[in-house]
């Protein structure tokens, strides 16, 4: 830009003639939004332009200081973004028989960054990992009451596979039965993790991030 320009730099629909202007598009409404942007947080926009050469624009604006509260906050809401980005592309088995439970359950994994693969009942849960090559899933979210084979069946199943790399994958039950009881039945089959329905999008992430990051 030439310095004679520069006075209208701000000005809403101002575009130097020159003889590249015809080549760009544009409306010249670029650098009147941004200098409102920054008015509007009490800051202070500068430039510097010579034709042929450049322009350096110069932002300055003003923040206070954080407290040490602030950060405590901003490092745990980083923290559990991290552990997120730790299981996401992660691939999971979903046994479910119910489509409504089935439907919500890939909703909260898929929004989570999970890829959802969903088998009906625990008989072609177990076909599925004797079918597919160890390593094709990282987790199994097992309902406990299906049809043809439930959900703790399946699991001393899987868990007696001669590959132990299926045998060994993390298999978290999901069941309407939140009992403490409950929950110990399933780790006494073999199962790595218990999630009470109906299912919780928090209760999810926390007892997935827990199982696979063990």
């Amino acid at each position: 830009m030439s310095e004679e320009f520069l006075p209208s730099l701000f000005e809403a629909f101002a575009r130097e003639r020159n003889t590249t202007d015809g080549k760009i598009a544009g409306t010249g409404l670029g650098m009147p939004i941004i200098k409102k942007y920054i008015d509007m947080m009490y800051g202070t926009i500068e430039v510097e332009s010579k034709q042929g050469e450049g322009s350096k624009f110069t932002v300055t604006l003003e923040y206070r200081i954080a407290d040490k509260s602030y950060y405590e906050r901003v490092t745990e809401k980083f923290s559990d973004m991290d552990e997120t980005d730790r299981i996401s592309g992660k691939y999971i088995l979903l046994a479910e028989d119910n489509d409504l439970n089935a439907e919500i359950a890939q909703f909260i994994l898929e929004d989570m960054g999970l890829m959802v693969d969903r088998v009906e009942d625990g008989v072609q849960c177990v076909s599925r990992m004797e079918q597919k090559p160890a390593g094709t899933y990282d987790l199994i979210l097992m309902d406990i009451q299906m049809p043809n084979m439930d959900g703790y069946r399946a699991t001393e199943m899987i868990r007696g596979l001669s590959d132990k790399s299926k045998a060994t994958i993390p298999i978290i039950a999901m069941t309407a039965n939140a009992f403490e009881e409950d929950r110990k039945k399933a780790l006494a089959k073999g199962m790595n993790g218990h999630i009470a329905k109906p299912v919780d999008a928090e209760k999810v992430e926390k007892t997935i991030c827990g199982v696979l990051s063990r």
